[in-house]
Formats: C-alpha cells, sequence, structure tokens
C-alpha cells in the first residue's frame, strides 16, 4: 500500500520528523506533524488523513492527552484508522480505542518494541487497510489489569481504598492520612474510575469499591 496521507502527532521533534521522513521514504505523505494534542485534533479536521500516528504523551499536561484526542475523533469519526505509537502501555484507555470505531483499523504499538523500520510501515499500512495491530506486551498487560483492577491503583489511593473498607469517613480517612477531605475525595473519585464503576445515584460504588479490595 502506498499515498497514504498521515497525520502524525509526538511531541518530540527528532522522533516527529523521524517517523516522518520514514513514511516518506516508503512512499507516503505527511500531510501534518504537530506536537501536541490540540494541533492534532485541528489537524485532522483540517486535512482529513487516511491514518492517524499518536503518541500518549502530549503537552500541556504530559499525560495521557494523545489518546483522548484519538479517542474523541474516533467518536466524531468513526471511520478513522489511528495508530499509536507510544514508550508505555496506557492501560485506562487503552481498551476504550481498540473496541472504538466501525470497521476503522486501530493500532497500537511500543516504540522500544520495534525491531525493523519495515515492521512499523506493515503495521500502519494494516490499520489504514482496516485491521487491528496490537503490540502483545500490550495485550499482557491489558489481560494483567483484568486479572487484577487493583493494579490499576497508587499507593495512595490504596491507602484511600483499605479505610475506606474499615468504614472510615471522608474527614477520618482525611484526619488519618494528613490530607484535606477536597484531596480525599480526588482520590476517591480516581479509584472509583479506575475500577471502572460508572457514577451512581447512591454510595454502591463505594460499596463495590470495598468488595473489590476484599477479594483482591
Amino acid at each position: 500500500m502506498s499515498g497514504l496521507r498521515v497525520v502524525i502527532a509526538e511531541d518530540g521533534l527528532i522522533v516527529r520528523e523521524g517517523v516522518a521522513g520514514m513514511l516518506r521514504r516508503f512512499g507516503h505523505e505527511v500531510v501534518a506533524a504537530v506536537g501536541d494534542a490540540v494541533a492534532l485534533r485541528e489537524a485532522v479536521a483540517r486535512e482529513r488523513p487516511d491514518i492517524v500516528v499518536t503518541d500518549v504523551r502530549m503537552p500541556p499536561g504530559f499525560g495521557d492527552e494523545g489518546l483522548q484526542a484519538a479517542i474523541e475523533m474516533r467518536a466524531a469519526d468513526d471511520t478513522l484508522p489511528v495508530l499509536v505509537l507510544s514508550q508505555y502501555v496506557e492501560q485506562t484507555y487503552a481498551a476504550e480505542l481498540i473496541h472504538s470505531g466501525r470497521g476503522a483499523g486501530v493500532g497500537y504499538l511500543l516504540k522500544d518494541r520495534i525491531g525493523e523500520v519495515t515492521e512499523f510501515v506493515d503495521g500502519l499500512e494494516a490499520v489504514a487497510a482496516g485491521r487491528t495491530v496490537i503490540d502483545p506486551e500490550v495485550i499482557r498487560q491489558m489481560i494483567s489489569r483484568r486479572r487484577d483492577p487493583l493494579s490499576r491503583l497508587t499507593p495512595r489511593e490504596r491507602e484511600v481504598l483499605a479505610l475506606m473498607a474499615e468504614g472510615r469517613s471522608n474527614t477520618a480517612i482525611a484526619r488519618t492520612l494528613v490530607v484535606t477531605e477536597a484531596m480525599v475525595a480526588k482520590h476517591i473519585g480516581s479509584l472509583l474510575a479506575k475500577l471502572d464503576l460508572p457514577p451512581d445515584a447512591d454510595d454502591h460504588r463505594r460499596v463495590r469499591a470495598v468488595l473489590a479490595y476484599l477479594r483482591g
């Protein structure tokens, strides 16, 4: 396959230019190469590319802005092929990206595990053709995550959850950990999200989180 119109989003200049040059050598057209998620959205809206190649971490927060932008763009256009090229597995949103789209190709490759240039280009062309290309390490980590949902939590979130399991109120947890109640509420919101517990009209999420902790 040749002649794909590609948008690249990568905050590292050397990596961005390296990927662009590599794709050009294989006959593809890089219609935009940008360094942040805002510019990525703008480039895709303007250029209507055949495929997007994006990193996960990007300015301004260097969190998961690139991956979130990819999910949003797939929600707006479920025929848009997306290939994530990253150094690590962002488990929170990886599954959502992989299952998004209406028959559009999707890929998630790890930079450090690509041994040959042709391996990356073949992966990109496969995604553009509608196939799914996932690094085995990404799959391994996602399976591990499903087996142990508590592994997604930070050490502090585990502390908060353990205190919740003891029946402590937010006020009591804040006093024990010597933090504000607002910080406790933030940790609880984060751990509930990581445990895939959707918003509820009552305290069932809190109870279910505690049950998950006790099972772990």
